[in-house]
């Protein structure tokens, strides 16, 4: 009899989750709130709680009480796998505003925002420069009288197409790139970087730049500059305080007659359905192994899939999530004992409170590590070393392409034969929709790209060889390079 299993949430992840259970041969029933996959506008179906079972310690079980038009059900779960993600409870730190409440104009959370009507010829202040600040920011100087974008840190604003118009994505998730941040010193990367990003446009002349001290964040938006360019939006540094009409900003300018306050301080994740102290260690990313399973559990039979930040697609990384939980729901996969791993974890949480190491478990994480970490659990990830035996054309692409999920069904369980292909194709069926205007061909010289291609990359992957068989040579090369190159590239960068 198959294993029943409650999807909680239809969302991305939720959908995600649906597929990689029916692909097991497990039995998926999914609750969400809204009358839609996908949707969190009108609620229909709520699920009140999820509890352990009495003999939980023997099943695994849980019961899954829901709401439906007043009306409670009970249901019997074998497994649960909860999507709700990171978008569930918005963020609103008015405290942290003084004067905020004599404010006589509008003030909403970016979740409460829709469309741009309603905001014709309005002043607007958007608080907060993620990527949803950012968009709103833009999408309301078509329509407003002039719109403020206040931030704390600044930012690096990157676009989504890159160099030749590739995208962005495609670009910059690649094995070997992974490989090189692994050899060279950050400093020495994050030098590069900068030097990029200010060679499109010089962030701190757009009020963009990172405030020192702080860590660097990125956002993706191609029409940012341009807004700020023409003056139809105006960057602003932090909030001081409100008055009734305006806002007093900690470098001492006011901005007078302000209509709206969107706030684009993002969003609380919580666990409501859960008892304690179930409830509260959820919300802890310390205490989910691999981001993914509660570590206090006995049976690993309740997963958290898609409340994690990725460098790169969060649809990969759900996905890849719910492949690796309905493995173990079945015991074709196996997780260490539960009470190893909250030892471990506790003794890390009073290390982070002491202040002995960082707590980086809001950090984006590496797209492709975190990938390879769950596929080596399920059995996926493939063998760059063999690959380059067997298929040298596959293992090429594989390795200095870009990195997207076909690499992850090309063995193991879930393996699919048009993986190959797909890989091998990729960039022309990337690049296919764009072509709707064929030029004739023309005799082109071979140009430096070409060369750089045959020649670095043999040399890139033999150094990948060497370092595999010699951890300690890799010490040895990052320590000499943060001594010598480092410094010299300070002094070039302050000269």
């Amino acid at each position: 009899m198959a294993k029943k299993v409650a999807v909680i949430g239809a969302g991305v992840s939720g959908i995600s989750s649906i597929k990689c259970c029916v692909d097991e041969d497990l039995e998926p029933t999914c609750f969400e709130r809204s009358d839609d996959i996908g949707g969190l506008w009108k609620f229909t179906t709520t699920v009140c709680s999820i509890t352990k079972r009495p003999d939980f310690s023997e099943t695994g079980q849980w019961d899954v009480v829901t709401e439906t038009e007043g009306k409670q059900n009970r249901a019997v779960f074998d497994a649960v796998m909860v999507c709700t993600g990171h978008f569930l409870n918005p963020h609103l730190p008015l405290e942290a505003f003084p004067g905020i409440h004599k404010f006589k104009g509008q003030i909403l959370h970016s979740q409460e925002y829709k469309i741009p009507e309603g905001f014709q010829g309005k002043r607007i202040l958007v608080i907060g420069l993620g990527n949803t600040g950012g968009d709103i920011a833009v999408e309301l100087s078509r329509t407003a009288a002039q719109v403020l974008l206040s931030t704390r840190t600044g930012t690096w604003v990157l676009g989504r197409s890159a160099d030749w118009g590739y995208p962005f994505n495609m670009m910059a998730i690649r094995r070997y790139y992974s490989f090189i941040a692994q050899v060279l010193p950050s400093r020495f990367l994050n030098w590069i970087q900068e030097r990029k990003l200010n060679k499109r446009f010089n962030h701190e002349d757009y009020g963009l730049s990172i405030t020192k001290g702080k860590t660097a964040k990125f956002i993706v938006n191609d029409e940012l500059p341009n807004c700020i360019l023409c003056g139809a939006i105006t960057m602003k540094t932090s909030v001081m305080e409100f008055t009734e009409t305006s806002a007093v900003f900690e470098d001492g300018t006011v901005e007078e007659n302000i209509d709206v306050v969107i706030f684009t301080t993002g969003y609380t994740f919580s666990f409501p359905f859960f008892e304690e102290p179930l409830k509260s260690l959820c919300t802890k990313k310390i205490f989910l192994y691999k981001h993914v399973f509660p570590l206090n559990l006995e049976r690993a039979t309740l997963a958290i899939i898609g409340l994690l930040s990725l460098k790169g697609s969060i649809l990969s990384g759900t996905e890849l999530q719910a492949r690796w939980a309905t493995r173990v729901f079945k015991g074709l996969c196996k997780i260490p004992p539960s009470q190893n791993l909250m030892m471990e974890a506790t003794e890390k949480e009073q290390l982070i409170k002491r202040g002995v190491i960082k707590d980086t478990s809001k950090d984006k994480l590496d797209y492709i590590a975190y990938m390879d970490d769950i596929a080596a659990c399920i059995g996926t990830k493939p063998s760059i070393p063999l690959l380059f035996l067997k298929d040298p054309r596959l293992a090429w692409e594989v390795f200095f392409g870009p990195c997207t999920p076909y690499q992850y069904r090309l063995v193991g369980p879930g393996k699919w034969d048009g993986a190959r292909n797909a890989i091998l194709t990729q960039w022309d069926r990337t690049l296919k929709p764009l072509k709707t205007r064929i030029v004739p061909d023309s005799s082109k010289p071979a140009s430096m790209s070409h060369y750089l291609k045959t020649w670095v990359a043999p040399v890139l992957l033999a150094s990948l060889l060497l370092i595999c068989k010699s951890s300690l040579f890799l010490k040895l090369v990052r320590d000499k390079l943060q001594d010598r190159m480092s410094p010299y590239l300070v002094s070039l960068w302050r000269g």
